[in-house]
């Protein structure tokens, strides 16, 4: 049952939604991959201004809340992360540091579980496997198509759980 006192919920990925990745995707192309400095690079990443100013607009009638792929040692950075652009505190959601499930179950689960108690007005993501699954369980999404698509963050997120 919802709690019809508070606000609606807007959800948002952070990885090529809110923060550019490209300057960190040379990681994911060497092999084996270099998951270490991947993520230790997440803290230079520029905005996304579509995605910045979609948080801001979605928080004069939502409360917003962070929904990532990135491991919970990637919690400081991501924090001061969001902080550095200005944007409207929220809970972060993120993936356990030894959980190796694609983003597409791990966002799902965690939506649905938000979902319990508190209306979800709108999903905003880049992968398009975890939109396709959020919009078939009912909810609305937007498909965060304002950076190039990488076929390695791609396989990063669904193939090997990492991001």
């Amino acid at each position: 049952m919802t709690d019809s006192n508070r606000r609606p919920l807007a959800v948002f990925d952070l990885d090529n939604t809110l923060a550019d990745t490209a300057h960190r995707q040379r990681f994911l192309e060497c092999r084996p991959r270099d998951w270490d400095a991947f993520f230790a690079t997440a803290p230079e990443d520029p905005s996304l201004a579509e995605g910045i100013a979609l948080v801001h607009a979605s928080a004069q009638e939502c409360e917003i809340v962070y929904l990532t792929g990135r491991p919970e040692r990637c919690r400081r950075d991501t924090l001061d992360w969001l902080a550095a652009q200005g944007l409207p505190e929220g809970p972060v959601h993120m993936r356990g540091d030894a959980d190796r499930r694609p983003a597409r179950y791990t966002k799902l689960a965690i939506l649905r579980r938000l979902a319990r108690t508190r209306e979800i007005r709108v999903l905003v993501d880049d992968d398009e496997l975890v939109c396709a699954d959020a919009r078939r369980a009912g909810f609305t999404v937007v498909h965060a198509r304002w950076t190039a698509p990488s076929g390695e963050l791609k396989a990063a997120q669904q193939r090997e759980g990492r991001t």
